[in-house]
């Protein structure tokens, strides 16, 4: 089972982040974040995109190397500022 992140102010950053790439307001995809789902951000990428966001969902020890990568964490340094 995937943890869901806990609200924090390096969630709100990610969430803004992401909304304004993708045209998806932001409380949108904490609710969908909460539920498990992503169908309003699914929605909105290229399909191969989407297809690519999904298998990495699907693979939980994937999705946490990647979060530890360095690019993620200078994406969330970048945010946080």
């Amino acid at each position: 089972m995937v943890q869901r992140p806990k609200d924090s102010p390096q969630l709100d950053a990610l969430l803004q982040a992401v909304s304004k790439k993708l045209g998806v307001p932001a409380e949108t995809l904490r609710a969908e974040l909460k539920e498990g789902k992503f169908d309003a951000a699914l929605a909105s990428m290229k399909p191969k995109d989407a297809a690519a966001f999904q298998q990495l969902l699907a693979n939980p020890q994937r999705l946490q190397q990647m979060m530890n990568s360095q690019q993620a964490k200078a994406l969330y340094e970048k945010l946080k500022h």
